[in-house]
């Protein structure tokens, strides 16, 4: 499977000697950073966390085995790759993870169909600079409002929102009742909402 993989692009160094190092315990930031320093055992300890709850949420979205299977391993093979760009700063590492989930997912997606010879000459549907320009103003307000609210609130927050989890499967990978999702999230859109509110007076 996957380690198989990771064993063949990767020299190996002894195993018991690394997995002392590795503890059950260890944040998956910090494993995602360790990752990006090129330590496969940092990414294996992500890939036993995460692969189960990565599969389930594949399933979901392709409706085949097969498919989602080859999510869970495009999922972790492009965590090796980008986790150099993980910056704790801007949150914790499982929505980060769920967010290269997610657009593995869209790509796994995606193949079933093919692409057309002809793409027809059409308008340009991107925004102009003045748009972005408000877009990244919009983001930036709401990244600094995330800061401000308490732990369990911006964790189910990154979740709905940058990873793209339904509340039942925000429950699920969090092991909470469905109701204390939907009560965090409703504390924390309203405490978002009042801050970015004041921010406009």
């Amino acid at each position: 499977m996957f380690t198989l993989a990771v064993d063949r692009c990767l020299s190996t160094p002894p195993r018991a000697a690394i997995m002392s190092l590795v503890r059950a315990d260890d944040s998956d930031g910090a494993l995602i950073e360790r990752t990006g320093t090129g330590d496969r055992e940092a990414l294996e300890t992500l890939y036993r966390r995460y692969s189960r709850s990565v599969l389930g949420l594949a399933l979901r979205r392709l409706g085949d085995r097969g498919r989602a299977e080859d999510a869970v391993q495009d999922t972790f093979a492009a965590i090796w790759r980008s986790a150099r760009s993980y910056k704790p700063e801007r949150g914790p590492g499982a929505p980060w993870l769920f967010a290269v989930a997610r657009n593995a997912i869209a790509d796994g997606g995606r193949r079933r169909y093919e692409a057309p010879r002809e793409v027809p000459e059409e308008a340009s549907g991107e925004a102009g600079p003045d748009v972005r320009a408000e877009h990244e103003w919009v983001s930036w307000r709401v990244h600094r409002a995330l800061q401000g609210l308490p732990e369990h609130e911006r964790e189910v927050i990154s979740l709905a929102y940058w990873s793209g989890l339904s509340q039942s499967e925000i429950a699920e990978f969090l092991s909470i009742p469905l109701g204390t999702v939907k009560t965090r999230t409703r504390a924390a859109l309203a405490r978002l909402a009042d801050v970015l509110e004041q921010d406009v007076r």
